[in-house]
């Protein structure tokens, strides 16, 4: 089946922030979601997910074990499972990218 926002689940989360969920199984998710400008998500982490970003539009920090990471468009960055981390968008436009889990972060995600 052919996967676009217009066709997938959609929900809120934090501070108006959007995410459509294009694919979720027990092995790999893959969420497209937007972040409106100064949001961010809370620090956390995960036990078994392994997590790829991929910047679509806009530029993302990123805080990975006490470590700060600027992504851009067309930038992608890895969070491997157990690493401690949250992104932020601290700019004046959206972010836009796409959340690659492997497996899936349902049941798995550990807020600090």
């Amino acid at each position: 089946m052919i996967q676009s926002k217009e066709n997938s689940e959609h929900y809120i989360w934090g501070n108006n922030c959007d995410s459509w969920v294009l694919r979720d199984s027990q092995n790999l998710s893959v969420k497209q979601e937007k972040m409106p400008a100064n949001t961010s998500e809370k620090l956390h982490f995960h036990e078994n997910a392994d997590q790829f970003f991929y910047i679509l539009k806009g530029e993302a920090v990123f805080y990975v074990n006490n470590e700060k990471f600027l992504v851009k468009s067309g930038e992608s960055i890895s969070i491997l499972p157990k690493s401690k981390h949250y992104i932020s968008n601290e700019f004046q436009e959206d972010l836009e990218f796409l959340v690659i889990s492997n497996p899936t972060t349902n049941n798995d995600r550990i807020e600090i």
